[in-house]
């Protein structure tokens, strides 16, 4: 197996034109390698039944070897997206999920990080690694591609931009026109997409949580409704809503700034610093003006790294990479938790300048060195805990780590003391002996105390004040579940985020999509009610934009259809420009009357709709009446609205030929 693997063509895509230029065409595009078959017992999400090779035949299939904590692999995601948007015709991608943790082995867990990230092609457990070591992969991510004759091509680690990938599926594809007339089977795949659906809680998967002692105020990362919630803890109220809903990289006011999966805050007065995830910038809310601004990020994200030592004066022109979290020390220090390069950055809002303070990007879990020297792997919680000290959850070496800026050292708090990145497990104890796996949050108590959000174990951990052992609060492990109660009921799934304030641990509990309450003295772990959620339903329609149509006539009655009498076909064609789709959060109706008193109400999920319809004999007449919610791709929570009422008088006889109706519109969006 290792030496068919060997042959196959390991293109630098990086290069671009200038590696295909030293090969010739059939090199570059025709596989040597006959890739293996799936194994048939995998689960799957997305597809009805299992995919096979040999049933992708005339397909160029892009499989991407990838595992859900890592975050390098989440960069793929949104490449991969837009490689699904201008080949959706040609190429067919499959994400093959090969776990690291044990916890993202699980299906049900995978399956909710598919909703979470809206993941649109199929995707299969690869929990065994049996995939992984058919085709050689060494590393996540790795793609392969599979050219249409069902060849291995390209064997590729690390992430790809996607004007490589455009690149080199454009002149495959004009290759295999070229050169195998129809070999490329265009026929769309069909799909059974997850989709969030409804969790029936008014927030989805939300990722971290602030607590606001002073302003008695709660900030909730509402990430994958991309917005940031402001309630009230003394009544549980919504007081305000920072940000649209809607996907997108915008300043402005508090109705229309938008963000993408923002995670961790922290709280200067009336100033909310968000660390705006994949945006990858830094975003602060002003509570008093209710307007958003950027203080760092283009919403770019960066290839590369700041060097420590170095630091950049224009904030807002860097690159960042995934910056999962933010906290101010009591200097005025923003730290940042920068997951994609591996790093802790301070932005100084006094002087605007931003750099790298902890890490020199190397991806390990070095420790007992000095700031400079120390190598992280992916940090995604702060906790400052004064006297220079800054606490962090680094989550791909399942650690809970001290940034010592007084005596310039790295050192480990809880977790694995070893350099290993695949030293995890759940397990108490003293240092040395305990393990976390992947821990994406950490805070501290009144007395010196620290909790952890020992999130792929689903448990909430203590770190004793003074003490070097790791202990289980609140949580029964597992595969995670939802209860409140005490230590033996109380249930997390993959909590992502805490914060203390008054004797309340709050809790982001991200696959169950609320927050929870953990009184500490009591000893009870309640679930977060929120006293109005009715302030929190999104509402379509509310975010609709009428118009935009090149055609001002919304009544269009068609000449006297001449049919074939019996059975045929009522048609609808709609044309929506590039990039654009139906928007899946309102239904869409197509309402058809007849002369006769006959109704009908069509819920429209697609662009090409075909409904059989006896027109009897004789003469008729029919109404359409179309009502289409659209949206532009990745901003489903602003949507168009088009409509459209055709009038179809017919005559059904003999002397019709054709049996079919056909109503085709363009679809056009208003400029904003």
């Amino acid at each position: 197996m290792k030496k068919k693997i060997a042959i196959l063509l390991s293109l630098l895509l990086a290069l671009g034109g200038l590696a295909q230029a030293q090969r010739t065409p059939q090199e570059l595009y025709e596989g040597k390698f006959e890739p293996p078959e799936f194994p048939s017992d995998l689960d799957w999400i997305n597809v009805e039944n299992p995919l096979t090779l040999g049933g992708l035949a005339g397909k160029i299939v892009i499989l991407d070897f990838w595992t859900y904590g890592c975050v390098n692999c989440l960069h793929v995601i949104p490449v991969l997206e837009k490689v699904e948007e201008k080949y959706a015709e040609e190429v067919v991608v499959i994400g093959v999920h090969s776990a690291k943790f044990d916890n993202e082995g699980n299906t049900e867990n995978l399956r909710q990080i598919v909703q979470r990230y809206g993941i649109h092609h199929p995707v299969v457990n690869d929990h065994e690694f049996d995939i992984w070591r058919s085709f050689g992969a060494r590393a996540w991510p790795t793609v392969v591609i599979i050219d249409p004759r069902g060849y291995g091509v390209i064997l590729q680690s690390g992430e790809i931009p996607f004007e490589a990938f455009d690149n080199y599926l454009t002149g495959m594809i004009e290759y295999y026109d070229n050169e195998y007339e129809s070999l490329i089977d265009r026929t769309p795949l069909e799909l059974a997409l997850e989709g969030a659906g409804d969790p029936g809680t008014p927030l989805l998967y939300p990722g971290k949580v602030l607590a606001d002692s002073a302003g008695d105020r709660l900030f909730i990362a509402d990430s994958s409704h991309n917005r940031i919630v402001v309630v009230d803890r003394a009544t549980n109220a919504v007081i305000d809503i920072i940000g649209t809903s809607a996907r997108g990289f915008a300043d402005g006011s508090f109705d229309d700034a938008n963000f993408d999966k923002p995670q961790g805050m922290a709280i200067d007065g009336d100033l909310l610093y968000i660390a705006d995830v994949n945006n990858h910038a830094i975003r602060a809310a002003d509570l008093a003006a209710r307007e958003v601004i950027t203080v760092a990020g283009n919403g770019i994200m960066g290839r590369s790294r700041i060097e420590f030592g170095r630091s950049v004066d224009n904030p807002l022109g860097v690159s960042l990479r995934s910056p999962w979290d933010v906290e101010l020390d009591d200097t005025g220090r923003l730290h940042i938790a920068m997951a994609g390069t591996h790093q802790l950055y301070i932005y100084e809002p006094d002087t605007n300048r931003l750099y790298a303070s902890v890490g020199n990007g190397r991806e390990a879990n070095l420790n007992n060195v000095s700031l400079a020297n120390a190598e992280l792997a992916q940090p995604s919680g702060l906790y400052y805990a004064g006297e220079g000290k800054l606490y962090f959850a680094d989550s791909e070496s399942s650690t809970i780590r001290l940034a010592d800026f007084e005596n310039d050292q790295v050192t480990v708090v809880s977790g694995t003391t070893a350099n290993n990145l695949f030293d995890f497990g759940d397990v108490d104890g003293e240092l040395g002996a305990n393990r976390l796996q992947h821990a994406l949050g950490v805070d501290g108590g009144p007395t010196g105390e620290i909790y952890v959000a020992d999130t792929y174990n689903s448990r909430i951990k203590l770190i004793p004040a003074g003490e070097t052992n790791t202990q289980t609060l609140f949580g029964l492990g597992g595969a995670g579940g939802y209860a409140d109660g005490g230590a033996e009921l109380a249930e997390f799934d993959e909590p992502g985020g805490l914060s203390y304030a008054d004797g309340i641990l709050y809790v982001a509990d991200t696959n169950n999509h609320v927050i929870r309450e953990i009184q500490l003295e009591a000893g009870i772990v309640d679930t977060l009610e929120i006293s109005n959620p009715e302030a929190l339903v999104i509402d379509p329609e509310a975010l609709t934009i009428v118009g935009g149509n090149l055609s001002a006539d919304t009544i269009i009655e068609l000449e006297l259809q001449l049919l074939a009498p019996g059975v045929g076909a009522l048609e609808l064609q709609l044309a929506l420009q590039e990039d654009y789709k139906i928007n899946p959060l309102i239904d869409s109706l197509l309402e058809l009357s007849s002369d006769d008193g006959w109704n009908e109400r069509i819920i429209v999920t697609g662009t090409d709709l075909s409904l059989p319809f006896d027109f009897g004999d004789g003469k008729g007449k029919l109404n359409a009446d179309l009502t289409l919610y659209y949206c532009r791709e990745g901003e489903e929570a602003l949507c168009f609205i088009e409509t459209a009422t055709w009038v179809i008088p017919y005559n059904a006889s003999g002397e019709g030929e054709k049996s079919a109706v056909t109503l085709y519109r363009e679809v056009v969006a208003p400029e904003l």
